[in-house]
């Protein structure tokens, strides 16, 4: 007999056995138990998570010859469930979107509604990738999607629900897919392991679960590639070897160096990954992992179940988070995204990342926007507070007679004179006065808003903000100023 994948071998027949979709599995019993199964449904979410596993399933639940009514839990024995499993069932019709697209097969699918099953209660039309239709498809669609035959049932799967003209969607009742988590995955991993009777080391589900990406077949189409080099017992290193995935150690070392600030020590960890055949992006990728496993350390703790670690390297993350701060670790996840799409579209990707790379080695802590525009405003100068006119008269008007009091005891002058000798000449005093007080005020703000401003511009922490967002320090001097 011919091999069969695991993905196939151990595809889910019956609702319970779904992984990883109990809110929309809950529902669609509780529709076939009280007999609320809707004409149309729609079935959305990410490559390999349960969609199509789900639409035979319900099929199979609409139609089991075992029972004289549909039922939540369908035979998979009878001729119907065997059909529906391997997708040659002639009263449940499965359809490429991608290949009949064209209005011309929506309309042969029209013509053959209209008639009765062969041998089951219901006709089924699952059509797989239905937005790869044409709008003429859809358009073609609509009348018997909104009052179809009561014999008739339609699941549409698709991974770009947006791409779904509003009014077919109206029509249907949808469900969003989840990612499965990887400790379900790494559950069934080790579930299937067993049942086939391979050898294998703990520490190899984990590494593999999270390579899976919230996929169960991606997951399951990787096991198989393991178990195809028909080494035994599976372990951690073979992941490494043969599927491509970084040395977690390498990485690990990597991030400590970063940590210690040790530039040529950086430099030295990338060559080593870089010198075992890895893309600069696959080492972005395990160094964004790493960074947001030592993230949820410092925000969550050591034995988050947010972390998808074995023990050891749950106590190696929790060593090496107290190298860096929560702060820090953010603004490195977000440099790393920016720089993957950046080496992507690049000719001097290593360059890119041992740049960024000694960026984080050598800053010693970050600050955001708003802590730094806090700094600035905490450390301006103080406004002086300005001399009120009112004050400058009375000053004025003292001085006038002071001066009147020394002018009357001159001889010669009449009081008439003396009085008018005195108010100009405290006036001129007083013009002068002013012109030089605020020739000084203006020569000391500038001085000291140049110092003010070199003390900025030297600030690393500063330098960093200003780096990411491709900011100057211009503007800064009028800000101490008007302060």
């Amino acid at each position: 007999m011919a091999y069969t994948v695991l993905a196939r071998k151990y595809r889910s027949q019956r609702f319970d056995e779904v992984i990883g979709q109990d809110p929309i599995v809950q529902t669609l019993k509780n529709a076939i138990k009280t007999g609320r199964v809707a004409h149309a449904y729609m079935f959305t979410g990410t490559r390999g998570i349960g969609k199509t596993t789900m639409a035979r399933v319900l099929a199979k639940a609409l139609n089991c010859l075992a029972f004289d009514a549909p039922t939540t839990e369908p035979c998979c024995k009878c001729d119907s469930c065997v059909a529906i499993n391997i997708g040659e069932d002639i009263d449940v019709i499965e359809i490429d979107g991608a290949s009949n697209n064209s209005v011309d097969e929506v309309r042969k699918l029209r013509e053959n509604a209209i008639y009765r099953p062969a041998r089951c209660r219901f006709k089924i039309y699952i059509i797989d990738e239905v937005h790869m239709l044409s709008i003429s498809a859809f358009n073609a669609l609509l009348k018997i999607l909104e009052e179809p035959p009561s014999h008739v049932k339609f699941i549409f799967a698709t991974t770009e629900p947006n791409k779904v003209i509003p009014t077919i969607q109206s029509r249907c009742q949808r469900f969003d897919f989840n990612n499965i988590s990887p400790a379900k995955i790494a559950g069934q991993l080790k579930s299937i392991l067993e049942q086939e009777k391979i050898k294998y080391e703990e520490d190899l589900i984990l590494p593999l679960a999270k390579m899976a990406n919230g996929s169960m077949r991606d997951g399951l189409s990787l096991l198989d590639r393991l178990i195809s080099t028909g080494v035994e017992p599976l372990t951690a290193e073979m992941v490494e070897q043969f599927l491509g995935s970084p040395n977690s150690e390498k990485i690990c070392n990597l991030a400590a160096k970063i940590g210690d600030s040790d530039a040529a020590g950086t430099l030295t960890a990338i060559d080593d990954l870089i010198s075992t055949g890895l893309g600069e992006v696959q080492i972005v990728d395990s160094l964004i992992d790493y960074m947001r496993d030592l993230m949820v350390v410092k925000s969550a703790g050591v034995e988050s179940e947010l972390l998808i670690l074995t023990g050891q390297q749950r106590k190696r993350a929790g060593e090496l988070a107290e190298k860096f701060d929560t702060s820090a670790l953010v603004y490195n996840i977000t440099a790393l995204e920016k720089l993957r799409w950046a080496i992507k579209n690049s000719e001097t990707g290593r360059a890119l990342l041992e740049a960024s790379a000694l960026r984080f080695a050598l800053s010693e802590h970050f600050l955001n926007v708003d802590a730094l525009l806090s700094q600035l405003q905490a450390g301006a100068i103080k406004k002086k507070q300005p001399v009120s006119h009112n004050t400058t008269v009375e000053t004025a008007a003292e001085s006038t007679k002071s001066e009147t009091d020394k002018q009357s005891d001159l001889p010669g002058l009449s009081d008439a004179e003396s009085i008018k000798s005195n108010r100009q000449s405290t006036l001129k005093k007083t013009v002068a006065a002013d012109e030089q007080t605020q020739a000084k005020a203006v020569s000391n703000r500038r001085k000291t808003s140049s110092q003010r401003e070199n003390e900025i511009i030297n600030d690393p922490s500063v330098k960093t903000v200003l780096m990411e967002l491709g900011a100057t320090i211009t503007g800064i001097e009028e800000l101490i100023i008007d302060e």
